[in-house]
């Protein structure tokens, strides 16, 4: 007999039950670098390019894992770029920074105190800018709310279905759902219900079909398909 997703989730609740899988750490702080301040609490977020915000996630391959930077502005939910790399160094998401930056500037860049968005090669693109750099409070993932919850997306409606053999599949899938989100999956926010990403972004002009920020790192070594 078949059962929907929501009551095996309450039945599981109920019975203290959860799924066993391997968790990966993405958030590692770097003593020697600098944090900066939370600058986002109690702030309305009215307009695209007011907020973007950036962070890491792994994703399970055939033969262990791989990690996915993504780019986002807050308002519109539109993913500005991305990246994959089979290691943990800042070079992938200042390159996905790097990327986002050729299509504009937000007032303001949030991050988790991850040593990646730590770096010196990351803070110092934002700095030459003029963008204030905003990040989370140690251990609080809701300061970033609305990347966890782009990840969670990202995983139940495409990774996890897929099941990638290898990183190019990851990359050729990804390529493939982050242009239907940006461009076709209707927005859920209470504010813009129905929108897409991409037609809430009212201040930027975006030409159609246009995919940013694809690139794979390979052992620090970026790959385009």
């Amino acid at each position: 007999m078949p059962v929907s997703r929501k009551p095996v989730q309450r039945l599981m609740r109920a019975m203290g039950l959860r799924a066993i899988y391997r968790r990966h750490s993405t958030s590692r702080r770097a003593p020697e670098h600098s944090v900066y301040p939370y600058l986002l609490r109690n702030v309305r977020i009215i307009r695209p390019n007011q907020v973007w915000a950036a962070d890491i996630t792994y994703l399970p391959i055939a033969r262990g894992f791989i990690y996915l930077v993504a780019v986002m502005d807050w308002r519109s939910r539109y993913v500005l770029a991305w990246r994959l790399s089979n290691t943990m160094e800042a070079g992938f998401c200042a390159e996905a920074l790097e990327e986002a930056l050729g299509q504009g500037q937000p007032e303001v860049f949030n991050t988790d105190q991850g040593s990646q968005f730590t770096s010196w090669e990351f803070t110092q693109v934002l700095q030459d800018r003029g963008v204030k750099i905003s990040m989370d409070g140690k251990g609080r993932y809701q300061d970033n709310i609305f990347v966890e919850r782009l990840w969670r997306t990202v995983k139940y409606e495409e990774v996890y279905l897929k099941a990638y053999a290898s990183v190019l599949e990851a990359q050729r899938g990804l390529e493939d759902y982050f242009r239907f989100y940006n461009g076709i999956r209707p927005h859920q926010a209470p504010w813009a219900t129905g929108l897409r990403p991409r037609c809430s972004m009212e201040s930027r002009t975006l030409e159609k079909g246009t995919l940013i920020g694809v690139g794979v790192h390979l052992d620090g070594k970026a790959i385009k398909p």
